[in-house]
Protein backbone atom coordinates (compact mmCIF):
# COMPACT_ATOMS: atom_id res chain seq x y z
CA UNK A 1 0.00 0.00 0.00
CA UNK A 2 3.04 2.19 0.74
CA UNK A 3 4.78 1.71 -2.83
CA UNK A 4 1.17 2.43 -4.01
CA UNK A 5 0.72 5.59 -2.34
CA UNK A 6 4.45 6.52 -3.31
CA UNK A 7 3.86 5.54 -6.77
CA UNK A 8 0.87 7.68 -6.77
CA UNK A 9 2.69 10.75 -5.48
CA UNK A 10 5.32 10.34 -7.92
CA UNK A 11 2.72 10.52 -10.73
CA UNK A 12 1.31 14.13 -9.29
CA UNK A 13 3.41 17.03 -11.68
CA UNK A 14 3.53 18.71 -8.21
CA UNK A 15 5.72 16.35 -7.04
CA UNK A 16 7.89 16.11 -10.07
CA UNK A 17 8.82 19.97 -10.30
CA UNK A 18 9.94 19.91 -6.68
CA UNK A 19 12.28 16.68 -7.64
CA UNK A 20 13.59 18.24 -10.66
CA UNK A 21 14.37 21.60 -8.56
CA UNK A 22 16.22 19.77 -5.95
CA UNK A 23 17.81 17.47 -7.97
CA UNK A 24 19.25 20.43 -9.79
CA UNK A 25 20.84 22.01 -6.37
CA UNK A 26 22.11 18.45 -5.79
CA UNK A 27 23.51 18.50 -8.71
CA UNK A 28 25.21 21.48 -8.22
CA UNK A 29 26.46 21.12 -4.80
CA UNK A 30 28.26 17.82 -5.64
CA UNK A 31 30.20 19.22 -8.65
CA UNK A 32 31.06 22.28 -6.22
CA UNK A 33 32.50 19.87 -4.18
CA UNK A 34 34.47 17.44 -6.92
CA UNK A 35 35.97 20.96 -8.28
CA UNK A 36 37.03 22.39 -5.41
CA UNK A 37 38.31 19.50 -4.06
CA UNK A 38 40.67 18.68 -7.72
CA UNK A 39 41.33 23.09 -7.47
CA UNK A 40 42.73 22.29 -4.29
CA UNK A 41 44.66 19.34 -4.59
CA UNK A 42 46.60 21.77 -7.88
CA UNK A 43 46.76 25.49 -6.28
CA UNK A 44 46.78 24.94 -2.34
CA UNK A 45 49.65 24.24 0.15
CA UNK A 46 49.17 21.20 1.36
CA UNK A 47 49.56 22.68 5.07
CA UNK A 48 46.77 25.20 4.32
CA UNK A 49 44.38 22.37 2.59
CA UNK A 50 42.58 21.22 5.62
CA UNK A 51 41.26 24.92 6.64
CA UNK A 52 40.75 25.36 2.78
CA UNK A 53 38.44 22.48 2.40
CA UNK A 54 36.69 22.97 5.79
CA UNK A 55 35.95 26.75 5.12
CA UNK A 56 34.92 25.51 1.32
CA UNK A 57 32.59 22.77 2.97
CA UNK A 58 31.04 25.69 5.45
CA UNK A 59 30.48 27.81 2.25
CA UNK A 60 28.70 24.94 0.29
CA UNK A 61 26.46 23.82 2.94
CA UNK A 62 25.16 27.58 3.51
CA UNK A 63 25.04 27.92 -0.11
CA UNK A 64 23.30 24.68 -0.36
CA UNK A 65 20.80 25.61 2.13
CA UNK A 66 19.82 28.59 0.82
CA UNK A 67 19.75 26.60 -3.19
CA UNK A 68 17.15 24.34 -1.19
CA UNK A 69 14.88 27.24 0.63
CA UNK A 70 15.50 28.92 -2.92
CA UNK A 71 14.22 26.04 -5.08
CA UNK A 72 11.28 24.82 -2.81
CA UNK A 73 10.03 28.63 -2.65
CA UNK A 74 10.23 28.88 -6.64
CA UNK A 75 8.82 24.85 -7.06
CA UNK A 76 6.22 25.92 -4.92
CA UNK A 77 5.35 29.36 -6.73
CA UNK A 78 5.78 27.28 -10.48
CA UNK A 79 3.19 24.28 -9.20
CA UNK A 80 1.01 26.83 -8.48
CA UNK A 81 1.07 28.53 -11.20
CA UNK A 82 0.81 25.82 -13.76
CA UNK A 83 -1.66 23.61 -11.48
CA UNK A 84 -4.25 26.02 -10.63
CA UNK A 85 -4.99 27.08 -14.18
CA UNK A 86 -5.04 22.94 -14.55
CA UNK A 87 -7.44 22.02 -11.88
CA UNK A 88 -10.30 24.96 -13.21
CA UNK A 89 -9.80 23.25 -16.85
CA UNK A 90 -9.91 19.87 -15.20
CA UNK A 91 -13.31 21.13 -12.74
CA UNK A 92 -14.53 23.63 -16.30
CA UNK A 93 -14.48 20.39 -18.08
CA UNK A 94 -16.48 18.39 -16.13
CA UNK A 95 -19.30 20.75 -15.51
CA UNK A 96 -19.26 21.56 -19.87
CA UNK A 97 -19.77 17.44 -19.78
CA UNK A 98 -22.89 17.84 -17.20
CA UNK A 99 -24.29 20.41 -19.74
CA UNK A 100 -23.35 23.44 -18.33
CA UNK A 101 -22.24 25.22 -21.65
CA UNK A 102 -21.59 28.32 -20.26
CA UNK A 103 -18.49 27.57 -18.43
CA UNK A 104 -15.24 29.45 -18.96
CA UNK A 105 -12.25 29.55 -17.00
CA UNK A 106 -9.87 32.66 -16.37
CA UNK A 107 -6.45 33.90 -18.05
CA UNK A 108 -3.34 32.77 -16.52
CA UNK A 109 -0.60 35.22 -16.68
CA UNK A 110 1.59 32.76 -19.23
CA UNK A 111 1.28 33.01 -22.66
CA UNK A 112 1.52 29.04 -22.85
CA UNK A 113 -1.24 28.35 -20.40
CA UNK A 114 -3.05 30.98 -21.46
CA UNK A 115 -3.49 29.89 -24.92
CA UNK A 116 -4.99 26.80 -23.38
CA UNK A 117 -7.44 28.65 -21.79
CA UNK A 118 -8.21 31.02 -25.15
CA UNK A 119 -8.52 27.55 -26.70
CA UNK A 120 -11.14 25.87 -24.05
CA UNK A 121 -13.25 29.03 -24.49
CA UNK A 122 -13.46 28.82 -27.88
CA UNK A 123 -14.51 25.43 -27.93
CA UNK A 124 -16.97 26.16 -24.75
CA UNK A 125 -18.50 28.77 -27.02
CA UNK A 126 -18.43 26.45 -30.35
CA UNK A 127 -20.35 23.48 -27.62
CA UNK A 128 -22.87 26.58 -26.30
CA UNK A 129 -23.53 27.67 -30.39
CA UNK A 130 -24.48 23.89 -30.95
CA UNK A 131 -26.69 23.38 -28.31
CA UNK A 132 -28.49 26.29 -29.11
CA UNK A 133 -28.90 25.19 -32.33
CA UNK A 134 -29.96 21.90 -31.83
CA UNK A 135 -32.68 23.66 -28.87
CA UNK A 136 -33.49 25.80 -31.84
CA UNK A 137 -33.61 23.41 -34.19
CA UNK A 138 -35.58 21.08 -32.13
CA UNK A 139 -38.38 24.05 -31.63
CA UNK A 140 -38.18 24.93 -35.18
CA UNK A 141 -38.95 21.56 -36.60
CA UNK A 142 -41.89 21.31 -34.31
CA UNK A 143 -43.28 24.82 -35.39
CA UNK A 144 -42.51 22.99 -38.85
CA UNK A 145 -44.57 19.85 -38.44
CA UNK A 146 -47.16 21.63 -36.41
CA UNK A 147 -48.74 24.10 -38.93
CA UNK A 148 -49.49 21.24 -41.60
CA UNK A 149 -50.32 18.75 -39.27
CA UNK A 150 -53.02 21.11 -37.64
CA UNK A 151 -54.52 21.74 -41.41
CA UNK A 152 -55.07 17.72 -42.15
CA UNK A 153 -56.26 17.75 -38.29
CA UNK A 154 -59.10 20.60 -39.17
CA UNK A 155 -60.02 19.21 -42.47
CA UNK A 156 -60.41 15.87 -40.65
CA UNK A 157 -62.78 16.61 -38.02
CA UNK A 158 -65.00 18.78 -40.13
CA UNK A 159 -65.29 15.77 -42.65
CA UNK A 160 -66.16 14.06 -39.69
CA UNK A 161 -68.44 16.53 -38.00
CA UNK A 162 -70.00 16.44 -41.67
CA UNK A 163 -69.07 20.57 -41.60
CA UNK A 164 -67.31 20.00 -44.74
CA UNK A 165 -68.20 18.53 -47.74
CA UNK A 166 -66.82 15.13 -49.22
CA UNK A 167 -65.13 16.61 -52.12
CA UNK A 168 -62.66 17.13 -54.72
CA UNK A 169 -62.01 20.31 -53.68
CA UNK A 170 -61.64 19.50 -49.71
CA UNK A 171 -59.35 15.86 -50.62
CA UNK A 172 -57.60 18.52 -52.82
CA UNK A 173 -56.60 20.59 -49.79
CA UNK A 174 -55.46 17.82 -47.46
CA UNK A 175 -53.41 16.09 -50.41
CA UNK A 176 -51.66 20.35 -50.22
CA UNK A 177 -51.20 19.55 -46.66
CA UNK A 178 -49.42 16.11 -46.86
CA UNK A 179 -47.04 17.24 -49.92
CA UNK A 180 -45.98 20.00 -47.26
CA UNK A 181 -45.01 17.25 -44.68
CA UNK A 182 -43.00 15.37 -47.67
CA UNK A 183 -41.72 18.32 -48.65
CA UNK A 184 -40.41 19.11 -45.12
CA UNK A 185 -39.34 15.28 -44.52
CA UNK A 186 -37.53 15.42 -47.57
CA UNK A 187 -35.61 18.85 -46.92
CA UNK A 188 -34.53 17.30 -43.52
CA UNK A 189 -33.48 14.35 -44.78
CA UNK A 190 -31.42 15.88 -47.58
CA UNK A 191 -30.04 18.69 -45.26
CA UNK A 192 -28.44 15.63 -42.54
CA UNK A 193 -26.95 13.72 -45.32
CA UNK A 194 -25.56 17.39 -46.51
CA UNK A 195 -24.29 17.68 -43.50
CA UNK A 196 -23.33 14.04 -42.84
CA UNK A 197 -21.06 14.38 -46.02
CA UNK A 198 -23.23 11.67 -47.51
CA UNK A 199 -24.38 13.81 -50.83
CA UNK A 200 -22.23 12.48 -53.80
CA UNK A 201 -19.98 14.88 -55.53
CA UNK A 202 -19.24 14.22 -59.10
CA UNK A 203 -16.56 17.05 -60.01
CA UNK A 204 -16.60 17.73 -63.75
CA UNK A 205 -15.63 20.30 -65.93
CA UNK A 206 -18.23 22.73 -67.42
CA UNK A 207 -19.12 25.86 -69.02
CA UNK A 208 -20.50 27.65 -65.82
CA UNK A 209 -22.16 30.58 -68.26
CA UNK A 210 -24.13 28.17 -70.13
CA UNK A 211 -25.61 26.19 -66.62
CA UNK A 212 -26.71 29.98 -66.03
CA UNK A 213 -28.21 30.76 -68.98
CA UNK A 214 -30.12 27.31 -69.01
CA UNK A 215 -30.93 27.96 -65.45
CA UNK A 216 -32.66 31.60 -66.46
CA UNK A 217 -34.54 30.17 -69.47
CA UNK A 218 -36.04 27.39 -66.73
CA UNK A 219 -36.74 29.84 -64.56
CA UNK A 220 -38.30 32.65 -66.94
CA UNK A 221 -41.51 31.44 -67.08
CA UNK A 222 -42.12 32.43 -63.28
CA UNK A 223 -39.78 36.10 -63.65
CA UNK A 224 -42.58 37.28 -66.07
CA UNK A 225 -45.72 35.84 -63.75
CA UNK A 226 -43.08 38.30 -61.17
CA UNK A 227 -43.24 41.45 -63.61
CA UNK A 228 -39.59 41.17 -63.17
CA UNK A 229 -36.31 42.19 -65.23
CA UNK A 230 -33.23 39.34 -65.44
CA UNK A 231 -30.53 40.59 -66.71
CA UNK A 232 -27.13 37.63 -67.38
CA UNK A 233 -23.96 39.66 -67.13
CA UNK A 234 -21.31 37.25 -68.53
CA UNK A 235 -17.96 37.42 -71.03
CA UNK A 236 -17.90 36.20 -74.31
CA UNK A 237 -17.02 32.60 -74.35
CA UNK A 238 -16.92 29.71 -71.99
CA UNK A 239 -15.79 29.87 -68.64
CA UNK A 240 -15.40 26.22 -67.54
CA UNK A 241 -15.59 25.41 -63.66
CA UNK A 242 -14.44 22.09 -61.62
CA UNK A 243 -17.28 21.30 -59.87
CA UNK A 244 -21.03 19.49 -59.78
CA UNK A 245 -22.72 20.57 -62.95
CA UNK A 246 -25.72 19.10 -61.33
CA UNK A 247 -25.71 20.06 -57.59
CA UNK A 248 -23.99 23.89 -58.86
CA UNK A 249 -27.41 24.08 -60.62
CA UNK A 250 -29.37 22.98 -57.65
CA UNK A 251 -27.36 26.07 -55.52
CA UNK A 252 -28.14 28.55 -58.42
CA UNK A 253 -31.53 27.43 -58.72
CA UNK A 254 -32.01 28.07 -54.81
CA UNK A 255 -30.84 31.30 -55.35
CA UNK A 256 -32.46 32.80 -58.17
CA UNK A 257 -35.54 31.39 -56.39
CA UNK A 258 -34.90 33.47 -53.40
CA UNK A 259 -34.47 36.36 -55.24
CA UNK A 260 -37.25 36.50 -57.35
CA UNK A 261 -39.29 35.79 -54.24
CA UNK A 262 -37.76 38.70 -52.34
CA UNK A 263 -38.13 41.35 -55.23
CA UNK A 264 -41.04 42.74 -55.74
CA UNK A 265 -43.18 44.01 -59.07
CA UNK A 266 -40.81 45.91 -61.83
CA UNK A 267 -38.10 44.56 -59.89
CA UNK A 268 -34.49 43.33 -61.57
CA UNK A 269 -32.40 40.45 -61.20
CA UNK A 270 -28.44 40.46 -62.42
CA UNK A 271 -26.48 37.26 -62.50
CA UNK A 272 -23.00 38.25 -63.01
CA UNK A 273 -20.57 35.64 -63.86
CA UNK A 274 -16.67 36.18 -63.44
CA UNK A 275 -13.38 34.63 -63.16
CA UNK A 276 -9.97 34.66 -61.97
CA UNK A 277 -6.98 32.14 -62.14
CA UNK A 278 -8.00 30.01 -59.63
CA UNK A 279 -11.98 30.82 -59.19
CA UNK A 280 -15.23 31.13 -60.80
CA UNK A 281 -17.92 33.61 -59.30
CA UNK A 282 -21.68 33.73 -59.83
CA UNK A 283 -23.40 36.88 -58.32
CA UNK A 284 -27.04 36.82 -58.10
CA UNK A 285 -28.08 40.47 -57.74
CA UNK A 286 -31.72 41.81 -56.68
CA UNK A 287 -33.04 45.01 -55.96
CA UNK A 288 -35.71 43.22 -52.91
CA UNK A 289 -36.61 43.61 -49.71
CA UNK A 290 -33.26 43.51 -48.48
CA UNK A 291 -31.50 41.83 -45.61
CA UNK A 292 -30.32 43.97 -42.37
CA UNK A 293 -27.45 43.47 -40.94
CA UNK A 294 -27.96 41.67 -37.81
CA UNK A 295 -29.28 39.26 -40.03
CA UNK A 296 -26.63 38.55 -42.56
CA UNK A 297 -24.77 36.19 -40.37
CA UNK A 298 -27.41 33.66 -39.40
CA UNK A 299 -28.74 33.53 -43.16
CA UNK A 300 -27.14 29.96 -43.41
CA UNK A 301 -28.56 28.82 -40.16
CA UNK A 302 -30.98 25.75 -40.36
CA UNK A 303 -34.70 27.41 -40.21
CA UNK A 304 -33.75 30.65 -39.95
CA UNK A 305 -35.95 33.57 -41.81
CA UNK A 306 -35.38 37.35 -41.77
CA UNK A 307 -39.33 37.64 -41.55
CA UNK A 308 -40.12 37.44 -37.96
CA UNK A 309 -43.48 36.19 -38.25
CA UNK A 310 -42.11 32.77 -40.45
CA UNK A 311 -44.72 33.15 -43.09
CA UNK A 312 -45.03 30.65 -45.51
CA UNK A 313 -45.58 33.47 -47.90
CA UNK A 314 -42.34 35.03 -47.33
CA UNK A 315 -39.81 31.65 -47.51
CA UNK A 316 -40.12 27.83 -47.99
CA UNK A 317 -38.86 25.87 -45.00
CA UNK A 318 -35.85 28.04 -43.93
CA UNK A 319 -32.91 25.41 -44.80
CA UNK A 320 -32.69 26.05 -48.86
CA UNK A 321 -29.54 28.45 -47.83
CA UNK A 322 -28.31 25.69 -45.44
CA UNK A 323 -28.30 22.84 -47.90
CA UNK A 324 -26.91 25.46 -50.40
CA UNK A 325 -24.20 26.25 -48.85
CA UNK A 326 -22.75 22.99 -47.93
CA UNK A 327 -23.12 21.70 -51.27
CA UNK A 328 -20.92 24.34 -52.53
CA UNK A 329 -18.29 23.83 -49.64
CA UNK A 330 -18.72 19.96 -50.51
CA UNK A 331 -17.69 21.43 -53.93
CA UNK A 332 -14.24 23.54 -52.93
CA UNK A 333 -16.45 26.40 -52.76
CA UNK A 334 -18.37 28.58 -50.46
CA UNK A 335 -21.92 31.14 -51.14
CA UNK A 336 -21.53 34.72 -49.28
CA UNK A 337 -24.62 37.01 -48.52
CA UNK A 338 -24.58 40.54 -48.37
CA UNK A 339 -26.76 43.65 -48.33
CA UNK A 340 -26.41 47.71 -47.79
CA UNK A 341 -29.60 47.02 -45.37
CA UNK A 342 -33.59 46.74 -45.72
CA UNK A 343 -34.78 48.00 -49.22
CA UNK A 344 -31.50 47.83 -50.59
CA UNK A 345 -31.54 44.48 -51.96
CA UNK A 346 -29.13 42.11 -51.56
CA UNK A 347 -26.38 39.90 -53.38
CA UNK A 348 -25.76 35.84 -52.85
CA UNK A 349 -22.18 35.22 -54.35
CA UNK A 350 -21.42 31.85 -55.63
CA UNK A 351 -17.45 30.97 -55.49
CA UNK A 352 -16.58 27.55 -57.35
CA UNK A 353 -12.93 26.40 -58.86
CA UNK A 354 -11.91 27.13 -61.93
CA UNK A 355 -10.59 24.61 -64.55
CA UNK A 356 -8.38 25.32 -67.05
CA UNK A 357 -8.05 22.46 -69.96
CA UNK A 358 -5.18 21.84 -71.50
CA UNK A 359 -5.23 21.37 -75.87
CA UNK A 360 -6.06 17.59 -75.00
CA UNK A 361 -9.23 17.95 -73.26
CA UNK A 362 -7.32 17.46 -69.81
CA UNK A 363 -7.98 19.05 -66.82
CA UNK A 364 -4.93 21.31 -65.80
CA UNK A 365 -4.89 22.41 -61.83
CA UNK A 366 -5.49 25.87 -61.48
Amino acid sequence: MKRCNRIGLWRQLRWRIIAAQMLVVLVGVVTLIATADILAARMIDPALLPAFEAAVLQALVVAALAATLVGLAASLLLVREILRPLRQLAVSSRRIASGRYDERIAMPLSDELRDVAQSFNQMAAALERVEQQRVTLIGNVAHELRTPLAGLEGYLEGLLDGVLPDDPETISAMQHEVRRLRRLVDDLQHLSRVEAGQVTIQPQVFDIVALVQRIVAQLRPQIIEQCLEIVVEAPDGAILAYADPDRTAQVLVNLLGNAIRYTPEDGRITLRVRSDAARVQVAVEDTGIGIPAEALPYLFERFYRVDPSRSRASGGSGIGLTIARHLARAMGGDITAASPGIGGGSVFTLTLPRSNDNENGERDAA
